[in-house]
């Protein structure tokens, strides 16, 4: 099966041979024209279209001339697109012969010569008949547009741009380029005379974020005659990736893991290493009867929130996000990790480090009282003499001598 662009080179094939068959000569000119120039026009870009033949230049017939034709001749002479096909000696009539009449081009062609033509055709045509052309002296800009409806995106999401001209004819393809980078990461080809195609960035990421433009390309009959728009204007965007926080908390060292003491303080860190101006943290505390939050400005990458006394309304599980507006949209970050944190009454008598000084307390006492008691037997117990002793007593010199009889 023939492709479209066989099967319509076929039918203009077709044509042309059917038109000359009727007034004239077919001819492709490849060999017999030397050129193409533009005649009195405002500058180098606009006139009158002349070609030379055998040495003489002479006029084209406006005759089936349009913007395929003029386009063609405007790159050929490298004054970018056609913005109109002028007919009707629009820039004056010519004078000579009238070399070219019924020129047909596909608009793809590298030169004039190479359209297909009929020479020295019978159709009525004169001076007055001129064909003419305004080129646009280079390329046009084209347009960059967002159809998103914001600049700020979370990863996954897709970017809609569109890139549009002011002329659409001979357009190859448009391409969206982002800034720093040779290649293009989108191309959508466009169809005859479209001006205007959507370009789609999908499942952005971060490394999408930046500046971009689009450019078009024309082609001519030739690799060589491919040429490159300008760049468009710049449309910046931003990828917003807000990573899971991280969570933990702090007490007093005797409360048990896991726990608070009723009365005691206690703080919970939130932290990030991701920040975004204006952000904050949020602090969600689930526990049986409802939920609880709280709000603290993201000054730094972590936020504390403090509880100076702990009561049983603090007992639950406590999950850290963080969250920001950008560019109109509020981003949320997922959940942490749920921390749970239960609040348990203090000892009613003694705490175990009041119970442990106690003991060592009481010990002290009953060991010095024990002491004392066995120095004041061993006192006692030296002072009193025996009975014996009492009994043996003699008197010597008038002294008493306590006479001891070992048994």
């Amino acid at each position: 099966m023939p492709t479209d662009g066989r099967l319509r080179a076929t039918m203009l094939t077709f044509l042309h041979i059917l038109l000359a068959g009727l007034s004239g000569v077919l001819w492709d000119g490849i060999d017999a024209f030397g050129g193409v120039r533009l005649v009195d026009g405002d500058n180098k870009c606009s006139g009158r279209v002349e070609v030379v033949h055998h040495d003489q230049w002479g006029t084209v017939c406006d005759h089936g001339w349009d913007l395929r034709e003029a386009d063609v001749v405007c790159l050929e002479l490298g004054c970018g697109l056609a913005e109109s096909a002028l007919r009707g000696a629009v820039f004056g009539p010519g004078g000579g012969e009238i070399w070219l009449r019924h020129v047909q081009c596909t608009g793809h062609e590298s030169s004039l010569s190479r359209c297909a033509v009929v020479l020295y055709s019978n159709a009525y045509c004169t001076h007055e008949n001129d064909a003419g052309v305004k080129c646009s002296g280079t390329l046009f800009t084209p347009t960059l547009a967002l159809l998103s409806p914001h600049t700020v995106f979370s990863p996954g999401e897709a970017v809609r741009f569109s890139c549009s001209v002011l002329l659409g004819h001979h357009i190859s393809d448009f391409h969206l380029y982002k800034q720093g980078a040779s290649a293009p990461l989108v191309m959508q080809r466009a169809e005859q005379t479209q001006s205007r195609v959507e370009l789609t960035l999908s499942d952005v990421e971060t490394f999408h974020q930046g500046s971009y433009s689009c450019r078009y390309r024309i082609k001519g009959g030739f690799p060589s005659h491919v040429l490159d728009s300008p760049p468009s204007n710049s449309i910046s965007i931003t990828v917003v990736e807000l990573l899971t926080p991280q969570h933990w908390y702090n007490t007093s060292s005797e409360a048990p893991a896991g726990s608070v003491i009723k009365g005691h303080s206690f703080n919970i860190t939130c932290s990030t290493p991701h920040q975004y101006p204006g952000g904050s943290f949020q602090l969600r505390l689930i526990r049986s009867n409802g939920t609880v939050r709280q709000s603290l400005p993201a000054l730094s990458t972590s936020v504390t929130f403090t509880f100076a006394s702990a009561q049983s309304s603090n007992e639950g599980y406590y999950y850290c996000l963080y969250r920001v507006q950008l560019g109109g949209r509020t981003f949320v970050s997922r959940e942490s990790q749920p921390l749970p944190i239960a609040v348990k009454d203090p000892d009613p008598v003694l705490s175990p480090m009041m119970v442990s000084w106690l003991i060592s307390g009481l010990t002290f006492i009953v060991t010095v009282v024990i002491v004392v008691i066995m120095v004041k037997v061993l006192r006692n117990k030296e002072k009193q003499p025996s009975e014996l002793e009492r009994e043996t007593r003699t008197c010597v010199d008038n002294t008493y001598v306590a006479l001891s009889i070992n048994k």
